[in-house]
């Protein structure tokens, strides 16, 4: 990873205009929601080469000219759009935020759960707390209250949490299940996603799933809902709980996927050492995370770093996306040590194998 190690190279004519679109970030994101959401650029897009003019998209649209002509003139400033005559066409960058599913994940994020807290952000880093969080109600984090957000902003928030969980499930069940596995316990298991593709890639495993009640009560349904209840055991607990008690067993496997992350690097120390004591020497303890140090592209980096603010502001104040070798610290001080490090899962993950210290 060769990017943010050397200073910029552009010219200082470039550079101030960079921070100047900086000042107007706001405006350019919330008019490109509207161009996308008012279904503007897709009837740009049916045009192709030839465009359209902002009278006949109104009419088609039931906008007003002065409201499409408005949004499209700073689409150009974008570049979402190019202008040939009095027609729109649309350009490369609108291109992608039309078409690329990952883009439009992250933008219903932003808008439906981030926007209107990111308000607050100077308040949360002064005090460490989800100070955006209130935007939507009055709970510690946002963990709390998933069931009870708004139905738009829940729908965005599971949509973004899967859409990258999802891309790297089946490159690691192989990973997972290349020795037997009888029993997995699932540590932050949320709706029991992993669970259910692992009850379905082997008859022969018994997931305990371990999460907040309203994440359970989500698992439980979609779990029995597909047959696998006798294969499958909930347990309630609050990892940021002072006094956390996980259920005792002989694990195999214990699983964290994009978990860790939720938590203060001092709460992570502290889980790792309480998870230790569920390991044999023989239990194999996997972590899922997204890196930003570890992505091949930049715009991969760029991305994790910026979701890094939404735990600042929103979820609870005082975790983060991390360095893989801030991680990899905590884990050698909880007395565990990485045997597997593997890169490139599914959108940007890394999964790291870790065991007891002998």
């Amino acid at each position: 990873m060769e990017y943010y190690t050397k200073p910029q190279t552009i010219s200082a004519y470039q550079a101030k205009f960079e921070a100047f679109k900086l000042s107007f970030a706001p405006i350019m994101f919330q008019v490109s929601y509207c161009l996308l959401k008012l279904g503007i650029l897709e009837q740009v897009s049916q045009q192709g080469e030839h465009g359209v003019d902002a009278e006949t998209l109104a009419k088609s649209l039931n906008l007003s000219v002065y409201g499409v002509k408005l949004l499209l003139d700073v689409g150009l400033s974008c570049h979402l759009v190019w202008k040939k005559d009095d027609h729109y066409v649309l350009d490369k960058t609108g291109m992608f935020l039309l078409a690329d599913s990952m883009i439009k994940t992250h933008f219903d994020f932003i808008q439906d759960v981030c926007y209107q807290g990111l308000f607050n952000l100077i308040d949360a880093i002064k005090s460490g707390k989800p100070e955006g969080l209130k935007v939507f109600g009055n709970w510690e984090t946002i963990y709390q209250g998933l069931s009870q957000l708004p139905p738009q902003a829940k729908e965005s928030w599971f949509n973004f949490d899967h859409y990258h969980s999802d891309a790297a499930f089946p490159d690691v069940l192989p990973i997972v299940f290349a020795k037997p596995v009888k029993l997995l316990v699932d540590i932050g298991g949320n709706t029991g996603k992993w669970a259910l593709q692992c009850l379905a890639y082997s008859p022969d495993v018994h997931i305990t799933l371990i999460d907040l009640p309203q994440q359970i009560l989500l698992a439980n349904e979609k779990i029995g809902a597909q047959g696998f209840s006798d294969r499958f055991t909930s347990y309630v607990a609050d990892m940021l709980g002072n006094e956390v008690k996980l259920p005792a067993g002989s694990y195999d496997v214990i699983w964290m996927s994009q978990f860790l992350d939720c938590f203060s690097e001092s709460e992570i120390l502290k889980i790792l050492r309480n998870i230790v004591k569920l390991m044999s020497k023989d239990t194999k303890l996997y972590i899922l995370e997204l890196f930003w140090d570890r992505q091949a592209f930049e715009t991969a980096a760029f991305s994790i770093n910026c979701t890094s603010i939404y735990f600042t502001a929103l979820a609870n104040g005082n975790s983060r996306m991390y360095h893989s070798k801030d991680l990899i610290k905590l884990l050698h001080q909880a007395e565990l040590y990485v045997d597997e490090d593997i890169d490139g899962i599914g959108t940007g993950h890394t999964l790291l194998g870790c065991k007891r210290k002998p």
